[in-house]
């Protein structure tokens, strides 16, 4: 399992004098709860004009100690819920610089992540027509969840040799671990539950999202395609491929 390591580097901040107390964060890598412990207190202090007062019992006036328990209490909620998110953020990490195996054992330079693959996953469920009894915004975020396990796993891929039931295991594991990094809750449910419904394909969602996994590699795959030859031989077996495919798709 990937390791959450804290980082060395000290939480910096500078408050500025400007109108609005702003506070300027230089260098942001990781919250300890002291940290964020701080940088809330501190907002609460020089709050910004406009801005939800984190207790609204706090009013500033009156000396009751119940109201600064009341504060107290809140940011401290709030520090565990900044922790876990940042934690949680971080191993997600991965997912953006993890390159899709199949392009990579296809030896294509610069290959897409798997972030790319599921950030467009989400555009194409964004922008799809209206079907009857199927829920855009489920199919959206099951877009952006279907991989997620890979963080921990990678992109386990057919060429790997791996069964497509312990491929399942693997990712239910690593999904469950990265939703105790999350802290448990109603949105680690959420994901749990839009993970699992797609690797059941087990709703019209899923069933919607699932063929927008292939027509994404396909899309990928014809932009690779795109320019990619540099000889004659090459560009004419290319030709002759897609002019295989087009048959194929016309029948």
């Amino acid at each position: 399992m990937m390791a959450i390591k804290a980082n060395p580097n000290p939480l910096s901040l500078s408050y500025s004098s400007t109108p609005f107390n702003r506070i300027s964060i230089k260098k942001i890598h990781f919250l300890h709860h002291s940290q964020c412990r701080n940088l809330v207190l501190g907002c609460s202090k020089n709050p910004i004009s406009g801005s939800l007062n984190l207790d609204p019992s706090f009013s500033g006036s009156g000396s009751g100690s119940s109201k600064l328990n009341s504060l107290n209490d809140s940011v401290d909620a709030a520090s565990t819920s900044a922790s876990n998110a940042i934690d949680f953020l971080t191993l997600c990490h991965s997912l953006k610089t993890t390159k899709r195996k199949g392009w990579v054992n296809h030896a294509i330079k610069g290959s897409e992540s798997i972030a790319d693959h599921m950030y467009r996953m989400s555009l194409m469920a964004l922008i799809a027509g209206d079907l009857p009894g199927v829920n855009r915004e489920r199919c959206i975020k099951m877009a952006i969840v279907h991989d997620i396990a890979e963080a921990i796993v990678g992109d386990i891929t057919p060429s790997d040799g791996v069964p497509k039931a312990e491929k399942s295991r693997r990712e239910q594991a690593a999904l469950t671990e990265m939703c105790k990094v999350l802290g448990g809750g109603m949105r680690a449910e959420e994901i749990k539950e839009l993970w699992q419904e797609y690797e059941n394909n087990a709703s019209l969602e899923a069933n919607l999202v699932k063929d927008f996994d292939k027509v994404e590699m396909i899309l990928q795959a014809l932009e690779y395609e795109s320019g990619k030859f540099q000889t004659e031989i090459g560009k004419s077996w290319a030709a002759e491929i897609h002019s295989r495919r087009n048959a194929r798709l016309g029948n």
